[in-house]
């Protein structure tokens, strides 16, 4: 298994709709000449951007969290250029990236250093092979301040792992319930 490189990236986001839309190099400013937080194609990776769409965690209904019963009400909802995460709470967001994952690819999602040394965490569970969507984002703040981050801005990197042979059975074989997922999708068992 090996770490690709911008090359292939590129290479496989032209020859196989790997990540759309997608950007052959790194955006670093707007187009008003104001600085982002980058996104788009480095060196062996793809920095992603966080979309406008946002689920905050609250518990105005005093629910449990149960990831096999998962309530919606848990969440506010709101479409924003920025968002507000509470002290000590959690954001779930999505990627304005839709992506169709290689049947011989793994790919691995990292938080930028940016906002990790704000203390906001970023998590994602690996992108299977042939898995296909909108990658649903967490953003943990961990501080005891309120906490900003920005849409249509990099929040994550990815990194993308060949094997040298096909799996038997990927993502979209075993039929996953996140297959194609669009926007922000909650835990589903």
């Amino acid at each position: 298994m090996s770490i690709k490189s911008d090359k292939w990236i590129r290479r496989m986001a032209a020859e196989q709709g790997m990540i759309e839309p997608f950007e052959p190099g790194q955006v670093r400013y707007g187009e008003d000449k104001s600085r982002l937080i980058s996104y788009g194609t480095s060196s062996y990776g793809y920095d992603v951007r966080c979309a406008d769409e946002f689920k905050i965690f609250t518990n105005v209904h005093s629910a449990i969290v149960d990831p096999k019963n998962f309530s919606d009400d848990s969440f506010v909802d709101i479409k924003s250029d920025v968002c507000i995460i509470p002290p000590n709470s959690f954001v779930l967001a999505r990627t304005v990236e839709y992506f169709r994952i290689p049947r011989s690819t793994l790919t691995v999602c990292l938080g930028k250093s940016t906002y990790a040394r704000c203390g906001i965490i970023v998590n994602v569970t690996p992108l299977e092979p042939e898995w296909e969507g909108h990658v649903t984002l967490e953003f943990s703040n961990t501080t005891p301040l309120p906490a900003k981050i920005y849409a249509n801005e990099g929040v994550a990197q990815m990194l993308f792992f060949e094997s040298d042979e096909e799996c038997d059975t990927s993502y979209k074989d075993r039929g996953g319930k996140y297959q194609g997922q669009l926007g922000v999708t909650l835990p589903k068992t």
